[in-house]
């Protein structure tokens, strides 16, 4: 039969040679885009073009000639073989029908039913009554979304149920990609190999989900096998790494190409994607944290701001714009204000939902019979008997040792004890501050002589005024402004001679005409007031503006009205800046350098007095005919930091006291932010002193207003305010400052 290769078309040419296994193995090259142009080799070596390649082909599929294979061909033969060995090797063939379809429907909507059921040798105890709360809580989340934390009890499954939940999020398609994160790598990689050992090895998983767990099965952990994997034909694209899972494709599956992944607080957790074989990209869409902090991290405030602006930025974010993400987070209290403590509180995190759980809810009535069995127990460990005689004691006297308490769970306590009463009280008789922490989830505060100013309080140091009204006992007005690209902050305040302050006024130039804002995300700029400025010639142009609007000013004092007396700018890497402003507005302006003074360096107190210079308390005038630069102040910015901090520390209305203008504290929350939740500081000692060291916190909050309120406070301080002495030992817990103490101290 004669083929008339002219008249057929593209598909049909390709039909016909793979209708030839020469033609087969050809038709894969660049045969379907160049037909008329490529010449191909036969197998006597010569070239042809295509239309004569399939003439060709078309005559040896009507009159087949016996050929001699050449070693080229049995290779080539050899290698489809063993391909289509491999593929068929790699198939899975047929998925099994599931065993109990109304157990698979139940457990997909019952997230109780679903861990006693598939996880039973884990949630082998039964239920409390928190663990029944908490199981709603994720139910609620995985199926319609919302964030939650909770805190239980150290050893009462919360990781288990972390576990349970990613799996059952993925099995019923609730969520498409479920990312784990932990405290940090090691722990976040044993949550997310727990995850896959019970995906491998669960025969009850598979009996009822096999359209996803048998093809994850035949994997055999071996990521080796993941290329290639089919069913009946089809790939199945499964990622089965250390840190990353892709469910396979299978045709019906609810759950195919789910994504699970697994990260740390401690490594760069933005930008997680995954792009679907279709094309398609998804987010994280829930997140599962397991016990965020580290001992070590809980310690650190640094690392606990550094922990809670990852949680609430990066990991809420991780669902892109204009989405939401669904989170569960499981902790356990370790110290006081630690970053559990504050997810946990709704105050300041309400949209965790934070619900805390205990161990006991209500402690033994009778302590004289527990503290027998404590010194029993204490006798009975040293003599190496395990505390089995003090067991005896509380079987004994059990139910007058039980009286009054309630525990959470009845059923945790180990097998040498009795009841879970007892279990507790042994562990807070083994340990009671960590007792306290981890089971309690109440840590016991540590004792210290030194405390740390807050937002909470500063923002309540209000004292009533109006805004701009300076107190009839006050002799000073000073101003302070510190410069940026961007804007000018300020802070004016008002003194008596003994160095108590009122802010009468503070805010930026140019007004931001809100509450809340920050530095780096500024809508109304300097560049905005000045356009076609360059940048130093918007920020003289501000801090003229600025400077002559109050430095100007009729301040109401009484019945009277004041000016400012003196007026400092951060100098910063424009000292020129402020020099020209000097001269052209008054010497009562003069620019500022901050040092930062350890307790290493020499104190200014003991620098050497030269001729033209100016020394008062911790800050100093250099000559400049000396030293070449503008005329400043040196101003040793860590004393003067903790003189800020403890002003706002000591009562209002005593001697050295620091309040705020207005009635209401919201008013002050940016403020307060800047002033006391900004910068922290490390005790450091040396050379006999005592210096507190101030570094900002790890997060960005702007400080600038505390820059303020110490240039505005050397200010006063060179206008002759002293506070008696100056010896005040900062941060000592006291309630009220009262000048006696000072001046009794001072004699």
């Amino acid at each position: 039969m004669a083929i008339d290769v002219h008249n057929l078309t593209q598909i049909q040419l390709l039909r016909l040679m793979n209708a030839t296994p020469l033609g087969n193995v050809l038709s894969q090259n660049q045969l379907r885009w160049q037909m008329n142009t490529v010449a191909y080799r036969i197998g006597d070596g010569r070239h042809i073009n295509l239309v004569r390649y399939v003439s060709w082909l078309a005559r040896e599929y009507e009159n087949p000639k016996p050929q001699k294979q050449s070693v080229e061909d049995s290779r080539l033969k050899d290698l489809i073989a063993k391909n289509a060995a491999r593929k068929e090797s790699q198939d899975i063939g047929e998925i099994p029908a599931i065993e109990n379809q109304e157990r698979r429907e139940k457990a997909c909507k019952d997230f109780r039913f679903f861990c006693e059921t598939y996880f039973a040798d884990v949630f082998y105890l039964p239920w409390s009554d928190d663990h029944l709360r908490v199981i709603s809580k994720i139910e609620q989340s995985v199926l319609h979304g919302g964030l939650f934390a909770f805190a239980m009890p150290r050893g009462s499954g919360k990781s288990a149920l972390t576990r349970s939940a990613a799996i059952w999020a993925i099995l019923i398609g609730a969520r498409k990609y479920v990312c784990l994160i932990g405290s940090a790598t090691r722990q976040s990689l044993n949550l997310f190999q727990s995850v896959q050992a019970a995906m491998l090895g669960n025969h009850l998983l598979l009996a009822d989900f096999p359209d996803i767990i048998y093809p994850i099965q035949c994997l055999e952990n071996s990521a080796h096998k993941q290329r290639g994997q089919r069913c009946n034909g089809q790939l199945t694209y499964p990622v089965w790494g250390t840190h990353k899972i892709v469910i396979p494709t299978i045709t019906g599956s609810i759950a195919c190409g789910s994504v699970i992944t697994v990260d740390s607080l401690d490594s760069n957790i933005r930008g997680q994607i995954h792009t679907t074989m279709a094309g398609k990209i998804i987010r994280p869409d829930l997140v599962l944290i397991d016990d965020p902090q580290t001992r070590e991290s809980a310690k650190s405030l640094d690392q606990t701001n550094q922990r809670l602006s990852t949680l609430n930025g990066d990991v809420l974010g991780m669902a892109g714009p204009g989405k939401k993400i669904s989170g569960l987070l499981t902790c356990t209290k370790i110290y006081c204000n630690d970053l559990a403590d504050q997810i946990l509180d709704t105050q300041k995190n309400p949209e965790w939902q934070g619900q805390c759980t205990k161990m006991v809810y209500t402690f033994p009535t009778d302590n004289k019979l527990w503290d027998q069995y404590e010194q029993i127990r204490a006798d009975s460990l040293r003599a190496g008997n395990g505390g089995r005689e003090a067991t005896e004691f509380y079987i004994q006297n059990r139910d007058a040792m039980d009286a009054g308490s309630k525990v959470a769970w009845p059923q945790r306590h180990n097998e040498d004890e009795v009841s879970a009463i007892q279990h507790a009280m042994n562990l807070m008789l083994r340990n009671e501050v960590a007792f306290f922490a981890e089971y309690q989830n109440d840590p016991i505060a540590e004792q210290s002589d030194e405390q740390v100013l807050t937002v909470e309080q500063v923002m309540e140091k209000n004292n009533g005024r109006k805004r701009g009204e300076v107190p009839l006992s006050c002799q000073y007005l000073t101003m302070f402004i510190d410069v940026h690209d961007k804007l000018l902050f300020y802070t004016v305040c008002a003194w008596s001679d003994d160095f108590t302050g009122f802010v009468v006024d503070y805010g930026t130039y140019p007004d931001q005409k809100r509450l809340s804002f920050t530095l780096r995300k500024a809508q109304i700029t300097l560049s905005n007031i000045y356009p076609g400025m360059e940048k130093e010639g918007a920020i003289q142009a501000g801090l003229e503006k600025l400077c002559s609007d109050y430095l100007n000013r009729d301040w109401n004092r009484g019945t009277g009205v004041v000016k400012i007396d003196r007026c400092l700018i951060d100098s910063g890497y424009l000292p020129g800046i402020v020099e020209n402003i000097r001269h052209k507005l008054g010497s009562n302006i003069i620019a500022s350098k901050g040092v930062g003074i350890r307790a290493a360096n020499k104190p200014m107190s003991t620098y050497k007095r030269k001729p033209g210079e100016r020394h008062g308390h911790h800050w100093y005038i250099p000559n400049i005919n000396k030293t070449g630069e503008f005329t400043h102040v040196a101003i040793d910015t860590n004393y003067w930091k903790t003189f800020v901090h403890e002003r706002f520390f000591v009562a209002a209305g005593d001697h050295g006291s620091m309040t705020l203008f207005g009635k209401g504290g919201h008013q002050h929350s940016l403020f307060a932010e800047h002033v006391a939740g900004s910068e922290i500081w490390v005790r450091t000692e040396g050379h006999g002193r005592t210096v507190y060291q101030w570094s900002p916190k790890v997060g960005g909050i702007d400080n600038h207003w505390l820059d303020c309120m110490v240039g505005s406070s050397v200010a006063a301080s060179m206008c002759g305010c002293s506070l008696s002495g100056h010896n005040i030992k900062t941060f000592t817990k006291r309630e009220r400052i009262k000048l006696s103490d000072i001046q009794r101290n001072k004699g």
